[in-house]
């Protein structure tokens, strides 16, 4: 057998226990597809589902460490190879408008969320360790995780506008928890950002050098782990380690917040229209501002105006409530045109240069727009009714 096939057949996760001193387990869950930048398939969503609920239900497990393969990404987003395939397929079908038909993408959306959902509501600590690119399904891995950990090399984003999607995983609930109008700005303009960008923007907690991991590991090794104050455990390990690592984050850029009270001035507009015209009519010398303005140009419009109604829509949900809402809009964007056209164009044929549908956001109206949120089942029926049920 090749080395390619040897790669191919590996399993998307990994894991492995490690025993502590005082007979304790630490599990460690590895995202194991470095070729794709470790991108979240189904196998990988179901791997992870099934050890992570195991591990809650063992009295001898104290904690979960996430990770991934590699040194490039901790996980770069999904994998929409298979997905952009089954959008196809509906859209040639009869059935194109019902969001049920797609079986393939209600499978994947259920059950990503679902495990997204888990990592947020999980009964022990989560330390994930967030190295790399950090995008889009990878910040729905890391987001909810209790003890969040990015390094110098950390690279976060959601650049769903430039694929015709918007930041789903939960991204609803916590762009709305960021500071100020953050999270309107990230889910509109893409911007990708650092270590001490992710810790203002509430979507890490430290900020630890990569070559530090082995060390943590090895203290996490001899903790009294009782099941009783493991977080605090864990976060008091972790402030250690936070402190050896500050000076080689003294000047790391932070243009997020840096910036942050001209995102306000610019979001803070009442309508999605005025909050575009403020970005776009920007006009700055900014390298990182440039870019953001530039994709929200390039982007989509729908994804857009979605990223702005769901923000308000959402405002005081639940984060139950939003993932059932995400799933049913995330089955529209399957049904509807923008969010293949945005694989094909990026993904596929490469070529950059997406049709959208709309084409402007002049062209979205209230009343299209609303459809994302039409939902055929009912509360009792819905997949994801159980969320947040005991």
């Amino acid at each position: 057998m090749t080395e390619l096939n040897l790669q191919q057949a590996a399993p998307h996760a990994l894991f492995e226990e490690l025993h502590t001193d005082n007979g304790k387990r630490i599990g460690v869950a590895t995202l194991n597809v470095e070729k794709t930048l470790n991108a979240i398939s189904l196998e990988m969503v179901d791997l992870l589902d099934h050890q992570l609920r195991a591990w809650a239900a063992d009295p001898q497990v104290a904690l979960v460490v996430m990770q991934a393969a590699g040194e490039k990404a901790f996980c770069a987003g999904g994998d929409l190879q298979h997905l952009y395939r089954t959008m196809l397929d509906q859209h040639a079908t009869d059935q194109r408008e019902d969001i049920r038909s797609n079986t393939y993408a209600c499978d994947f959306f259920e059950r990503e969320y679902r495990l997204d959902y888990l990592i947020h509501t999980y009964p022990k600590p989560i330390l994930a360790w967030g190295h790399g690119i950090v995008m889009g399904g990878g910040i729905g891995l890391m987001a909810g995780a209790s003890h969040r950990v990015v390094t110098e090399k950390s690279r976060l984003a959601m650049p769903e506008i430039t694929i015709g999607l918007y930041p789903d995983v939960g991204g609803t609930w916590f762009l709305n928890r960021m500071p100020g109008h953050v999270g309107l700005f990230l889910a509109l303009t893409g911007a990708s950002f650092g270590a001490a960008d992710a810790v203002f923007a509430r979507l890490a907690d430290y900020q630890l050098e990569h070559g530090q991991k082995q060390a943590l590991l090895a203290t996490l090794l001899n903790q009294p782990w009782d099941g009783k104050q493991d977080d605090v455990l864990l976060t008091r390990v972790l402030l250690a380690a936070e402190q050896q690592a500050k000076p080689a984050f003294a000047v790391a850029p932070a243009p997020l917040r840096q910036n942050f009270e001209l995102i306000n001035q610019l979001c803070r507009a009442p309508t999605l229209d005025e909050v575009v015209q403020n970005i776009v009519g920007l006009q700055t010398d900014d390298a990182w501002l440039q870019k953001g303005i530039a994709t929200l140009v390039a982007g989509s419009p729908a994804s857009a105006w979605l990223s702005h109604a769901l923000q308000r829509r959402a405002l005081h949900m639940s984060l139950a409530e939003v993932f059932r809402l995400e799933y049913v809009v995330s089955l529209h964007c399957a049904a509807r045109t923008d969010f293949a056209e945005g694989i094909r164009a990026l993904i596929v044929d490469k070529d950059r240069q997406p049709k959208w549908q709309p084409a402007s956001l002049a062209q979205v109206s209230t009343e299209w727009g609303n459809g994302f949120f039409d939902d055929p089942w009912s509360e009792s029926d819905h997949p994801l009714a159980d969320l947040g049920l005991r």
